[in-house]
This record gives structure tokens, C-alpha cells and sequence, in this order.
């Protein structure tokens, strides 16, 4: 059952006070008869060692007195275990999760409100696909982190060859491209019929989502107009190639065939580059990214931002050292340094200047300025593991009639979201 809204205002006021009463003892740390512990959890590949070590190390300069011990986790099974972690006793102090995992945790308990401190960590300018997930009920748990989002990986020799001389900026321009580059025994696009991200994008560029909650009640949204106008530009784009109707982007893996085909372009997040000229070096410098175009040139394409955020628990042993650590890691000095060694997007609309020297990650935080998240459901978890969404994508693919499906879709997503699927 859902926290009443006056008690979650009383939570935020008391997290505050502890924050801020512990800021002023953090000071006087040099003070203490032993060092103190700060337990933080970060998840495997979101930092390198030497950029972790040397946060750490910044830290504890700007804090003695206080030793932070960082463990790294999987993100198999993660979900169970920092679930665990907030209901325990022996709670880490910070902990990194996924953005669209936030809500979950909430519903769960045991995540501190961070919502009056959104503007000294620099709230004006977030990401808006790690800003909203972050935000459950229009209180702010999850501070933002780093971002990563689809962009279309192209190859430029062919674009040359098809005298196509610009990438495009709008979703007509970049159809007529696609359509051109369609020839000869060559894919203009390489899109399977299940990659619902993409149409999530799609979906959201025409005012529709894949689901809304009204009066507390999550009901799905495939069958609005606008839903079904973001479906029915996936499967124009989708026809100027010969993408699997009945598979993701992992069957076949979608690097892989791209890296051995004759195809123009792909969607996939720019570190897929690295990987398809590993299985085909020929194809080292011929590989070209932009932003998804949107229906306008002055805004990119809506697209699905992943990425992670970081949450600090209600029972954390060090609550105003945890706060100091999420604020130094959030900070530009750090955003920067994570941007330009990870190749990820910044936390901050602000910052998208740290990426200028890297193609892949420039498009990708551009994209990024329309960034969003999948529906802040606490189940949308568990309907990602029997996705709906994909089984509507191949049935419209294969001649379905587009409102039946989606009217069908929608009412499984709403049964899973309410806990009856």
C-alpha cells in the first residue's frame, strides 16, 4: 500500500534534519577515537578500478577520518539483494541501482527522501531519463548518475555511395535516407520487430507511452492514437530491411550480423562500434553515429535512457558521509572524468561538452536531451520478463490489425502492472 503523502513529507523533513546535522559532525571527523567506515556498492562496469580508486581517494582527502570500502556487485540478482539490504540492519550507506529500478525499492522501503536537497546536488539540469525514475510521487530518492541511450550506429562508406553526404534530422528525412539506402542486396536498416525501446521512442515522440497510472492504478496505453501512430512509424522504418519480425536484437545478436552483412545502419548505444569492428577490422573508421532523428530537426527522437542512479538507505550507519560521497560523485569534477573515461552520458544537460572529442557518446548525450524512462511501476520488472510489448510488435509486423493487438497488449500490461498477470 502506498506511503500517504503527509508521512512521506515528515520522512523527508527528518532524512533532511540527519543529513544536515550529520554535515556538521563530518567536519569534526579528525575528532573521533577511530576512523569510521563508509560501505558503498557499485555495480560491476559503471566505474574502471583507477577511476574508482581515485574518487575514493579524493574523498577521504576531503574527509579524514572517514575510509570508504567500495564493493562491486552484478547485476544478476540485484534486485533481491538490495531489497535485503534496506530491510536490514547492516545496510550499506550508498548503493548504485538502475534508474528503472527506484520504484520498486520505494514500494519496498527503506530508501531515504532526498527531495529538499535536489538543488544542492544540482537538480536543475538533470538528465530527464535519470531525473524521473529517480522521482516517485514527486519526491526525489534516486540522484542521478550516468546515462547511456540508442543512437544509430551507420556505416559511411555506403551512406557515400548512396550519395548521401548529411546524416538526417528528422524522422522524413531519415525514412527517405533509409529508403535509398535499400538497394542492391543492401539493408537500409537492420531493425528486428521486437526491439520495443526503439518503439518506446517512437511512442513517446507522438505524446503516448506505454503505460500511465491514474488514481494510483497502472493501465497499459498501446491502443491510444498516439501509441499507435509511434507503431505504425516502427513498421515503416522496419520495412527498408529485412530484420527478423519474431526476435529482438539478440537473435541473431545484432552486432554480430551487422559486423558480417551489407547493412547501412543499426540502433544500438555507440559502444556496439567497438565490438562490430572487433569481428569485422575492415570495417575500423567506416563506422558513423546521430542522434535518432524526431519528427522536428530542432529535437532528436525520444529514446530510452538506461543508466544508473545512486540511493542512499534510511538505516545507512553514516548517513551525512553518504550524502557528501553522492554529492562528490554527482559533481561536475566527477561527471566529467566518468563522461570522458567511460564514454557515458553525463548526469547533467550541462555537461555534454566533456563527450565534444568522442563521436559515439556526443550523439549519444544529444539524444539524451530527450531522454525517458519506462513507466515508473514497481512491477514494470516483472512484465519485462514476459514482455507483452514484443508479442504486439510481431503481430502488427505480420499483418495483425494494429488497434485489436494493441487493445489486447494493453489490457496484459495492465493485469501485470496491477499484480493479476
Amino acid at each position: 500500500m502506498p506511503v500517504r503523502r503527509p508521512f512521506r513529507l515528515l520522512a523527508s523533513v527528518l532524512s533532511a534534519a540527519l543529513l544536515l546535522s550529520g554535515c556538521g559532525v563530518l567536519a569534526d571527523t579528525g575528532d573521533q577515537d577511530q576512523d569510521r567506515t563508509l560501505d558503498v556498492w557499485l555495480m560491476r562496469g559503471s566505474l574502471s578500478e583507477e577511476l574508482t580508486d581515485a574518487a575514493v581517494r579524493d574523498f577521504e582527502r576531503r574527509n579524514p577520518g572517514v575510509e570508504v570500502k567500495v564493493t562491486v556487485q552484478d547485476w544478476p540478482g540485484i534486485d533481491r539483494k538490495v531489497t535485503a539490504a534496506l530491510g536490514s540492519d547492516d545496510a550499506p550507506d550508498v548503493i548504485e541501482v538502475g534508474n528503472t529500478q527506484v520504484a520498486q525499492y520505494v514500494e519496498a522501503g527503506g530508501v531515504s527522501d532526498l527531495t529538499i536537497r535536489v538543488f544542492d546536488l544540482g537538480g536543475d539540469h538533470w538528465v530527464p531519463g535519470l531525473e524521473e525514475p529517480g522521482k516517485i510521487d514527486g519526491y526525489q530518492y534516486g540522484v542521478p548518475f550516468y546515462a547511456a541511450n540508442r543512437v544509430v550506429v551507420y556505416r559511411k562508406d555506403l551512406f557515400e555511395q548512396a550519395g548521401i553526404t548529411e546524416s538526417p534530422t528528422t524522422r522524413e528525412e531519415w525514412i527517405e535516407v533509409t529508403s535509398r539506402l535499400n538497394r542492391s542486396g543492401r539493408q537500409g536498416i537492420y531493425l528486428p520487430g521486437q526491439n520495443w525501446y526503439v518503439l518506446a521512442g517512437f511512442i513517446w515522440d507522438e505524446g503516448g507511452d506505454l503505460a500511465v497510472e491514474r488514481s494510483g492504478r497502472w493501465a497499459g496505453t498501446l491502443d491510444t492514437p498516439e501509441a499507435l501512430r509511434g507503431m505504425e512509424f516502427y513498421k515503416e522504418l522496419q520495412s527498408h530491411g529485412r530484420g527478423p519480425v519474431d526476435s529482438d536484437e539478440s537473435k541473431p545478436e545484432q552486432r554480430e550480423f551487422f559486423a558480417g552483412n551489407e547493412i547501412a545502419q543499426i540502433i544500438d548505444v555507440p559502444g556496439a562500434a567497438e565490438l562490430i569492428v572487433e569481428k569485422n577490422p575492415a570495417l575500423a573508421g567506416k563506422l558513423g553515429f546521430f542522434p535518432i532523428p524526431g519528427k522536428d530537426a530542432k529535437e532528436p527522437g525520444a529514446v530510452f535512457t538506461g543508466g544508473s542512479v545512486l540511493i542512499i538507505p534510511e538505516r545507512a550507519t553514516e548517513p551525512a558521509a553518504a550524502y557528501s560521497f553522492v554529492k562528490l560523485l554527482t559533481g561536475e569534477k566527477w561527471q566529467r572524468k566518468l563522461a570522458r573515461t567511460m564514454s557515458v552520458v553525463p548526469n547533467s544537460t550541462e555537461l555534454a561538452d566533456a563527450l565534444k572529442d568522442d563521436p559515439g557518446a556526443a550523439a549519444m548525450a544529444e539524444g539524451a536531451r530527450n531522454g525517458r524512462a519506462t513507466p515508473n511501476s514497481p512491477r514494470w520488472g516483472r512484465l519485462e520478463a514476459d514482455n507483452p510489448i514484443k508479442k504486439y510488435q510481431t503481430e502488427v509486423l505480420r499483418g495483425a490489425d494494429p488497434k485489436t493487438a494493441a487493445r489486447e497488449a494493453s489490457r496484459r500490461i495492465t493485469a501485470i502492472l496491477s499484480g493479476r498477470g
